[in-house]
């Protein structure tokens, strides 16, 4: 199964002033203990199996995971999301608008140095799209912008784990409060200005808009799989908030400021408290210690639960060596099935993908280059338009597949990564936050924290076609026993909700 929750914390430090915000007793409520049962410890099986002795239609159905607490039991973690919307018949999120189109004899698969291809390149992801589908290929820009930065100061075997979407959504609200030079700035690191300056009918509001509808359509739960997106906002007791930022984070992102002492040890327990239950436990205390001087504190957290469609029997699980690098290999535990899956070729980056879906419209994309070398260049390379290229070039046969199971426990500082993206003035003495209050504030902890648990069962935690790009993937095993990305791709809203890195799975 994949669990994946993630959190993101924003610290803004600032003088004292006055309070009118909510009181934090109205936002906590009462917890009762789970108790998380370990499904993972499958005993190693020996020995091959014949798998063509075993039936397409064996363990496909959907049940919960035995680490999961059962639907319903988490009933005041749940936001009826359709029903508030639907009081406001908020439906700008599937608009399509009519945009320009590319001029026909640019070379758009080229190398994106040129702004003209660039642009060139997003209108035409943008064409066809609702407005929901094209803030979220600028949220994949950014976050593959931001993965590469991240990388370049990790080491080659170090696996990876990010949250793009969740990225981009705390960045929106945080916008909400800044100035216009330090929005403008926001505005061109996150790519938001690109997506505004792609349509007449659009402003900058329309970015906070189509986040207000986002929210809505990531916090599910009856798509057979569970999905939510929450965001808490604390503001230290004597702090004054101006009620328009307040009024505008409580409408388009759903969070309340509430107030509270940052000098209390009882905020940090409950704050890791609730942390803990949106997370399903598998967050535990990620704020160790609060600085008692801190003013505002932003918290955003993923959570995502899904069954895969096509279950791996337990039973095929074996132990086979991964290949890390040339010189490095490990054993690890190997899942096993056979069924019909979606898979594609790319010559030009000499790696195959394979498509795993989860029960509901949401599935897992599994980019595996061919040589141990090979990693680099598709890291460099990965962008919406290369995914749209893999799902539009996607061929469905009987396949077996295996994969390794795995867990990825990352804590990332962000702050350096964003100022190399152009993102400095949040983080410095001149940027401006007087639309949310008229102390002098800034961002001084930015912190990212993940985990996922692949196993057997799934996980808990414009269509455009270039012909002659891809060869029908015609092979009848996909053995995953290399490094590889991931990205789990909510297919409706064309969402990148996670991507990683998985050079090791037998290290967190």
């Amino acid at each position: 199964m994949w669990l994946f929750p993630v959190i993101y914390v924003f610290w803004l430090l600032i003088s004292h002033a006055h309070a009118g915000v909510k009181d934090l007793g109205s936002h906590f409520r009462g917890r009762e203990k789970e108790t998380l049962v370990d499904a993972r410890g499958v005993s190693p099986s020996s020995g091959n199996t014949d798998m063509e002795s075993i039936p397409l239609d064996f363990h496909q159905e959907n049940t919960v995971t035995n680490d999961l607490q059962l639907e319903g039991q988490d009933e005041e973690d749940y936001v009826d999301f359709d029903k508030i919307l639907g009081e406001d018949d908020y439906s700008a999120g599937d608009h399509i608008d009519e945009i320009s189109t590319p001029a026909p004899d640019l070379d758009l698969y080229s190398e994106p140095n040129d702004p003209t291809i660039r642009r060139a390149r997003l209108q035409k992801l943008f064409h066809g799209q609702t407005r929901l589908q094209r803030i979220n290929v600028v949220n994949a820009r950014f976050g593959f912008r931001l993965y590469r930065k991240l990388r370049n100061q990790l080491n080659q075997t170090d696996n990876i784990l990010l949250a793009p979407v969740g990225i981009s959504v705390a960045m929106g609200m945080i916008g909400l409060g800044v100035g216009p030079n330090t929005e403008q700035q926001l505005f061109q690191t996150l790519g938001f200005d690109e997506f505004v300056n792609a349509s007449l009918h659009y402003d900058n509001s329309t970015v906070h808009k189509l986040f207000r509808k986002l929210t809505h359509r990531l916090f599910r739960r009856n798509f057979g799989y569970t999905l939510r997106s929450v965001n808490d906002l604390y503001v230290k007791h004597n702090i004054d908030i101006q009620d328009s930022f307040r009024a505008d984070a409580k409408m388009n992102y759903f969070a309340e400021p509430q107030s509270v002492d940052f000098a209390d040890p009882a905020f940090l327990a409950k704050a890791n408290r609730r942390i803990e239950k949106i997370t399903k436990g598998l967050i535990m205390e990620p704020l160790k210690s609060v600085d008692p001087s801190m003013a505002v504190m932003l918290l955003n957290y993923l959570y995502f639960k899904g069954t895969w469609e096509q279950k791996f029997p337990k039973e095929l699980t074996h132990y086979r060596q991964f290949r890390i690098n040339e010189k490095k290999q490990v054993r690890v535990a190997m899942m096993q099935n056979k069924g019909s899956y979606l898979a594609a070729v790319d010559n030009e980056l000499n790696c195959d993908i394979l498509q795993l879906p989860y029960t509901g419209n949401i599935s897992m994309l599994i980019a595996v280059p061919q040589k141990l070398s090979g990693m680099r260049s598709l890291e460099q390379d990965i962008s919406p338009t290369l995914v749209n290229k893999w799902l539009t070039n996607m061929t469905n046969r009987t396949r077996e597949v295996v994969f390794p199971r795995f867990k990825l426990e990352q804590n990332y500082d962000l702050i350096d990564h964003l100022k190399q993206m152009g993102l400095t003035d949040l983080f410095t003495e001149k940027g401006d936050f007087s639309p949310m209050t008229s102390e002098k504030v800034i961002i001084n902890w930015f912190k990212h924290q993940g985990t996922i648990t692949v196993n057997e069962e799934g996980t808990e935690a414009a269509a455009m076609t270039h012909i002659g790009f891809m060869p029908l993937s015609t092979q009848t095993r996909f053995i995953v026993d290399r490094p590889f990305l991931f990205l789990i791709y909510e297919h409706r809203t064309g969402c990148v909700v996670f991507m990683g890195r998985v050079v090791d799975p037998s290290q967190s």
